[in-house]
Parts: structure tokens; sequence; C-alpha cells
């Protein structure tokens, strides 16, 4: 199972996400909370998986709060929740050590997936804000233009299947929907994802992403 602890300072959130989270396989919630001071108290004690934790708190902001717990070594995974799509701000909780950026208004529909994904090791974006990420990543503020005669070709030893995986990762897509759209099972995605780590050299799947972007096999 993996544990979480969810700290909101609304009720009416924590209970909508408790219930989210309760209801995914393999999730349970073992603790919530409702500012900072219970994050950094309720993580030391419990150890949890992930922590969701809210943005802007009445005490300790989630950015100090991620700071402090990352200072201190924890292990836990740190999926930030917030209304706000600002840059800058993802970019600070990312460098401060944060696992992840759900916003709110996604929340319900892919929190269980970011967690499940949190708990692999793995970063996970909300899809609007992924493309910011990666296009500074990769290219600072301003993007250049790539046409297809300028892509290089892609690495010879990925299958093509293996790069129909990866071009559809480049867009956002999760396992599940990339099996449906090229009709076959989760674990089959799962293990040509498995492959192209190796093939690679990385570890998760914004790491793939940058590669493909950077080699110019995929756009954002």
């Amino acid at each position: 199972m993996i544990n979480v602890i969810i700290i909101d300072d609304h009720p009416i959130v924590r209970a909508g996400m408790k219930t989210v989270l309760n209801r995914a396989p393999e999730i349970t919630v073992i603790a919530e909370g409702c500012n900072g001071e219970d994050a950094l108290t309720l993580v030391r004690a419990k150890q949890p998986h992930v922590l969701v934790l809210d943005l802007n708190l009445p005490d300790i902001n989630g950015l100090e709060v991620t700071r402090q717990l990352i200072a201190q070594g924890i292990s836990t995974a740190i999926l930030v929740l917030t209304a706000l799509d600002d840059a800058q701000m993802i970019f600070s909780l990312l460098e401060s050590g944060a696992t992840g950026y759900v916003l709110k208004d996604e929340a319900l529909e892919t929190l269980a997936h970011a967690v499940h994904a949190a708990a692999r090791g793995e970063s996970w974006l909300s899809p609007t804000v992924a493309s910011k990420v990666i296009r500074r990543a990769v290219y600072g503020e301003q993007p250049p233009t790539l046409g297809v005669e300028q892509a290089s070709q892609p690495e010879s030893s990925l299958t093509r299947r293996e790069m129909e995986i990866l071009h559809l990762l480049a867009q956002g897509l999760d396992n599940a929907a990339i099996a449906a759209q090229l009709v076959i099972t989760k674990r089959t995605v799962q293990n040509h994802i498995s492959n192209i780590y190796g093939k690679l050299g990385v570890d998760s799947r914004t790491e793939a992403m940058l590669y493909a972007i950077r080699e110019g096999w995929v756009k954002p």
C-alpha cells in the first residue's frame, strides 16, 4: 500500500481528496493536517510514501515546507497542490525537491495517478504545466521552431513501437491513455517504457521526454 498524508487548510478539499485516494487501488490516507507545522510533524512521525501538500497554508507555505523536509533528508515524495499556474513557482518547487505539481482544478481527476507516479519515484506534472517545464528546461525562455526536416534521426536501438510510445509520452499521455491509443495492455506499455529508460539511460518519464525533445525526435 502507498501511505499518503494530505495537508490542506480547507476541510472540504481535504475530504474530497481523501475520498478519491482511499477509493484508488493500493492507496490509503493515513493522516491529514491543515497547516505547515502539521506537515512537518506528521511526515517526521509517520514517514509516508507520498505527501500531498497545499502550497498556500496559513503558517508556513508549501515551498518552505518542501525545503525543510528535503533538508531533513526525508524519503517522502512531495506532491504540491495549488490553484496557481505560475511558471516561476513551479520551477522553484521542483528545484527545492518537490516530486510533482498538481493543479487543484485537475486534482480529483489526476491525483491518484500522480500519487502512484510519485510513489514509483517518477516526477509528475499536471498536463497544463508540463509543457512550460519542458520548454524552460530544454530551450530556456524562448523555445525555437523545429521543423520536421531539422529533426535528428532517432536512436537506432529504439524499436518503432518504442518511438511511438516516446511520442505519446511527450504529449503528456499516461500509461492507460497510451495503451488505449495503441490498443495494447498497460503492462505492455510499462514494459516498453522500462526498455526506453534503459536504452536512453534515464530514470523517469520527464527525463525521457526531455531527451527526445533535445534530440529533436519529438516536439513538445
